[in-house]
């Protein structure tokens, strides 16, 4: 299982923006055979910031995610409102009964 965890800062007044696109990107990965979580998580201290939790078989299953149509019209349109890069780290899961 591979996990990657996206932060994300948007620009300031465009915190709903960011979450109508990025339900279009939640909604299509969690029906995609490779993910296996997917989680939208909110800073409570800074509703501009985001981090992304995500559960995939493997490399291969993630690099099929990036390929798909709800993924790239997510980046389409969060892109001109992110307030700097997303930024990207990549796990191994080594005890994932829970999963």
């Amino acid at each position: 299982m591979l996990i990657q965890m996206v932060s994300i800062n948007v620009k300031e007044g465009h915190a709903a923006e960011f979450l109508e696109a990025f339900r279009i990107n939640y909604e299509g990965t969690r029906k995609e055979p490779g993910n296996l979580r997917f989680d939208v998580l909110r800073d409570p201290q800074d509703e501009n910031t985001f981090l992304i939790y995500e559960v995939f078989q493997s490399a291969e299953a993630l690099e099929d995610h990036r390929k798909t149509e709800h993924y790239k019209e997510c980046v389409r349109i969060i892109d001109p409102i992110l307030a700097g890069p997303r930024t990207k780290l990549y796990y191994n899961a080594e005890m994932a009964d829970f999963l």
